[in-house]
């Protein structure tokens, strides 16, 4: 700053001192032409005066005498030269067309300024006519600008030196002192500084408005960011900002969690922190401006890397990238497809059993004493195969949400219903079933539970043995409405008791044959003990028998 106001003041005393100059030289000029004019004036009436005493001698002892600046013309009333003290006037043309000489011929005096073909220079001509009509003329040199700036030369240029050299003096003072009030200003508090010019006030002014304003956005942003940051701390879900060229600039907590990262790592290059070739194709793909995703295997778990450019306009300015954890998704995918295939699998074996012994039947190849035993085969495939469509159906229901309308239900009157309904079974199985507690009552859905403790008490019956015993329990703990369906069965071995809640997975295929199972009737339990938001638990021994226990949350 100090340097352009040093500058300004340097080339306006500069330019103020040319203009002077200038203007000097003008009026010098002017006044040193009206000076000569006047002279001209003076000499020429004194010649005259001298001619007409003297004549033609006194020109010529005139010109012997004085080194003469001047040309003296003495012309005849018809213009023929009579004498010229720089010329032969035999040689001269007439001069009668003469400004000057016509102007001497009506008034007595004439003056003209014009260029002489004799002497090659611009003239001052001033005439006079004499007593006998004759005209005398004295010619002068015209002094021009640039001769009247050569003659003052010397002193000009001395004068500039000392004006410029005063010029950078001043320049440097001024600027000095016109920038250290502007350079200690306290741009943070503008209206606190008391040596400023006032002309500058309004400026400050505003300024100190503008840090108003600037201070009110950054605390904005800054809660903005605080904001920002909490959110993307709380996500379940990764997210990673890269810059252009590839380095972290932002990753939350998750996504830290994700890649076991420790300590802080922005700055770093995302390769650093994962050297899973998988994301490489995808990060590349995205740093050239297209969105791109792929699925990682990392610790046992799936996720899906997403990655989409960031871009100001054209310009690409980073990545951003999104960690989803899949792992149930995946799962819930590959138990579908499980389903699907168990489910083709189930429905073929007896539609195929009920196709063939149907198909023997109508070639005649059954002799009429065998008939019977085939329509039993073929009603018991049919009903396996019906009791197989019901539980899918079920499950559907469950799955879907369908007729759920709660109401609240007496879980010990609902066990000694699904008892009684049991019994048959019980008896043929040589099984003891009994309801025990208090008669407490949670906020279901009715079907729902019906079927959840049927399949409970169905299963503790069909896996138990002879003499054996089924225990139904309700009771109220301090977590809320216990249901326990304990028997002295089978039991299920260590290795099957996390998965005999899935769909068609039997313990023994052989024996779930046997009793009739679907391989359904948990995976029931559990979808209907989830969708009461309950709490389901198993302890089973082998040999000795297995408790599942349904725990209803508190009202």
């Amino acid at each position: 700053m100090t340097r352009k106001i040093f500058r300004s003041c340097f080339l306006v005393a500069v330019t103020v001192l040319l203009a002077s100059l200038l203007l000097i030289m003008g009026a010098l000029y002017e006044y040193f032409d009206s000076q000569y004019e006047e002279e001209l004036r003076q000499e020429t009436a004194y010649i005259a005066q001298g001619v007409e005493q003297g004549g033609l001698a006194y020109c010529q002892a005139l010109e012997q005498e004085r080194n003469l600046n001047t040309r003296i013309t003495w012309i005849e009333s018809d213009g023929t030269v009579r004498y010229d003290s720089q010329a032969d006037a035999s040689s001269l043309e007439n001069h009668a067309d003469r400004e000057e000489v016509q102007q001497a011929m009506r008034n007595g005096t004439g003056f003209s300024v014009r260029r002489s073909d004799t002497l090659g220079r611009q003239t001052l001509n001033c005439a006079v006519r004499l007593d006998d009509g004759t005209v005398l003329r004295v010619s002068g040199m015209r002094t021009t600008v640039w001769m009247l700036l050569g003659g003052m030369l010397p002193p000009i240029f001395f004068v500039l030196i000392v004006a410029v050299v005063l010029s950078l003096c001043l320049a440097h003072r001024v600027s000095r002192r016109v920038a250290e009030p502007i350079n200690h200003i306290d741009l943070e508090h503008p209206l606190e500084n008391n040596e400023v010019y006032d002309e500058l006030a309004p400026f400050l002014t505003r300024i100190s408005h503008q840090n108003q304003q600037i201070q009110q956005q950054l605390q904005q942003l800054k809660e903005r960011q605080e904001e920002l940051a909490t959110i993307t701390a709380q996500m379940d879900e990764g997210l990673i900002v890269l810059g252009k060229d590839g380095t972290i600039l932002s990753i939350n907590r998750r996504a830290a969690e994700i890649f076991a990262v420790q300590g802080d790592c922005v700055g770093k290059h995302l390769f650093s922190v994962s050297h899973n070739a998988a994301i490489m194709p995808v990060l590349e793909q995205a740093q050239q401006g297209q969105e791109a995703e792929t699925e990682l295997a990392w610790e046992g778990r799936r996720y899906q890397f997403l990655a989409a450019p960031v871009r100001a306009g054209q310009a690409q300015q980073g990545v951003v990238i999104l960690l989803l954890d899949i792992t149930q998704r995946s799962q819930a995918e590959q138990l579908r497809r499980e389903f699907s295939a168990n489910v083709s699998h189930e429905l073929k074996t007896p539609l195929t059993s009920i196709s063939g012994y149907a198909e023997l039947m109508q070639s005649g190849m059954v002799r009429p004493e065998d008939m019977q035993p085939f329509a039993g085969k073929i009603y018991k495939e049919a009903t396996r195969l019906m009791a197989l469509v019901e539980d899918i159906l079920q499950l559907s229901r469950l799955d879907e949400g369908m007729d759920m309308a709660q109401e609240p239900v007496a879980l010990r009157h609902l066990a000694e219903t699904v008892a009684t309904r049991l019994e048959p079974m019980a008896q043929e199985k040589q099984v003891t079933v009994a309801v025990q507690g208090a008669d407490e009552t949670v906020q279901g859905a009715p079907r729902v539970l019906d079927e959840v403790v049927c399949n409970l008490m169905e299963n503790a019956i069909k896996y138990n043995r002879p003499g054996g015993t089924v225990t139904v329990q309700v009771g109220r703990t301090e977590k809320g409405v216990v249901l326990t369906v304990a028997d002295t069965g089978i039991g299920i071995p260590p290795e099957h008791q996390d998965r005999v809640f899935e769909r068609f997975y039997r313990v023994d295929k052989s024996h779930s044959k046997a009793t009739g199972g679907t391989g359904l009737g948990l995976s029931i339990v559990k979808h209907g003990v989830m969708l009461h938001h309950a709490e389901l638990s198993l302890q089973s021994q082998e040999g000795k028998g297995t408790t599942i226990t349904i725990t209803f949350p508190k009202l």
